[in-house]
């Protein structure tokens, strides 16, 4: 079992930065990809970014330029660091944590992101 641990979410206004943090706990082994997805009120979960661990990441067409991920693969954590933030970002932020032998996917509990115009 691996546990997610997020933090980071809040409120800011158009404009400002958040950076949100996930952290991997418990029986970790073969860490694959780290990715962050969201999903707003009466939308879909959707892709927002992630990164494999030699670090290539691909992110939303929408959040490009603005948005960074990175992770730690000592320390088994992947943050999001959100620049230039607009209020249609403004969702719950998911980590999602992949593992290999067998293959399976973790999830977070969620952190909100609220983006204020």
């Amino acid at each position: 079992q691996v546990q997610l641990l997020e933090s980071g979410g809040g409120l800011v206004q158009t404009g400002g930065s958040l950076r949100l943090s996930c952290a991997a706990s418990g029986s970790i082994r073969n860490l694959g990809n780290m990715a962050w997805y969201r999903q707003a009120p009466g939308k879909q979960r959707e892709f927002v970014a992630t990164i494999t661990v030699t670090g290539f990441s691909t992110y939303l067409e929408s959040v490009k330029g603005r948005f960074t991920i990175r992770r730690d693969n000592a320390k088994n954590t992947v943050d999001l660091q959100m620049d230039n933030l607009k209020p249609e970002d403004t969702a719950v932020y998911y980590c999602k944590v992949e593992v290999h032998g067998p293959p399976y996917a973790y999830w977070g509990q969620g952190t909100q992101v609220t983006v204020s115009s």
